[in-house]
This record gives C-alpha cells, structure tokens and sequence, in this order.
C-alpha cells in the first residue's frame, strides 16, 4: 500500500520542477508558518460531543450527523478543496484504501469542504468517489470545531498566479479553510478519534485511521 506521505513527495517534487520558484518558495513559506502555529487552542478533541449538523452533499440532498452515525461511527474527513493535489491525493487514497476495509466496522466515510455542492460533485466525479461529499458553506462548521486557518495573502496571489482563485467555488467567496483533520464519531456523536494537521501537506494515513476504528471496535 503506498502511503498518503510517500504521495505527497511525488507532488512536491514536481512541483518543484514545474512551479515558478518565487511561488515554490511562498507555498513553503506558509507551509512552515503554519506549522510552526501548530494546532489551534480549543480544536476538537477526544472525547468531545459533536453539536448536531445538517450539511448538503454534492446532490444537495441534506445529511445529517444523526444520518451518518446511524449504523456505526463516522470517518468524517476535512479537506481545503478540489483546486488542492494534496486533497484529491487523499481523497482518492481513502477511496482506495479505506472504504474497502470499513465496512468491517461498520463505519461510514463522509469528506466535507467549504466548496459548494456543483463543486463537490466535481471534485466526487473527477476522483471517482464513491462516498459522501459534504459541502460546509464559508466553513462555518469546521470553524466551530476549531481547525481552521486564514491563508496569507501572499499564498493566495500566489494561487491566482497559477489559475487558482478559491473563491470562484464558494457560497460565501471567502478563503478560510479547514486544517486536514480526520475526526471519528461514534453513534453518540462523541469523538474517538482526531488528527488535526496544521500543514496542509500532511494527511491521516488510512493505517491510522483502522488502528482507531479497531481500538473503537475492541473497547
């Protein structure tokens, strides 16, 4: 099984060989800015009770927390976006790699954006994603769990020098984002499990998420 880590190396290498480096040098920048930020106080935690939520999926059909924890916990996944190669590597590392084994756990995976439903459906469709996409307008939910962060404006001009202006798939056409964090619910909607990356890079591997579900399955 290749690794989300081993994933991203090929990213970064070639877009070291294909970016300006001007824009190489601002995505590190703010990649160790952030990372030196570290976890926001008052993030998410273990053992905290998730307040209910309603989210559209890349349909607009509505789904619930209720919904997704109805038959067993829920893998719920934050990602910045499909403009982002290191979400779609994710994504479709899970679509691979996780889904197959979770069905052994009962668990259901859900990924959820601050993107608007057309764009999740893309994002589902070009990664051939067969699990929930949520769409969490102007990221209001992954605000009130504390994981998200302000990209610098220098990133964003940066972006928009390659064609990329986050905005253009928003509701609320605002920039903040989630940290990649990987979060289990279980039916009570208590979390028994996070992982919250400030560097936007860095991913829950799919053998970390197993090692809880299975620690979740045996207690």
């Amino acid at each position: 099984m290749t690794t989300i880590a081993e994933g991203v190396n090929d990213v970064n290498a070639a877009a070291a060989t294909r970016l300006p480096a001007e824009v190489v040098a601002v995505f590190a920048s703010d990649q160790a800015a952030l990372a030196d930020r570290g976890i926001p106080v008052g993030a998410v935690a273990v053992g905290d009770t998730l307040a209910p939520f309603a989210l559209p999926d890349a349909t607009g059909q509505t789904r619930t927390l209720d919904e997704l924890t109805a038959n067993g916990p829920a893998v719920i996944v934050f990602y910045r976006g499909g403009w982002c190669p290191y979400c779609n590597l994710t994504l479709r590392t899970y679509q691979r790699d996780l889904l197959p084994e979770l069905r052994a756990h009962s668990a259901r995976l859900v990924a959820i954006s601050p993107e608007t439903p057309d764009a999740s459906l893309s994002t589902q469709e070009k990664a051939e994603l067969t699990y929930t996409v949520l769409s969490d307008t102007g990221a209001r939910l992954a605000s009130a769990l504390g994981i998200t962060f302000d990209p610098s404006e220098k990133g964003l001009a940066a972006q928009r020098t390659l064609g990329v202006d986050i905005r253009t798939t928003r509701a609320d056409e605002g920039t903040v984002l989630p940290m990649p964090t990987a979060l289990i619910v279980d039916p009570d909607h208590i979390v028994r499990f996070v992982d919250i990356h400030p560097d936007y890079t860095s991913r829950t591997e799919v053998n970390d998420i197993l090692a809880a579900l299975h620690r979740l399955r045996s207690s």
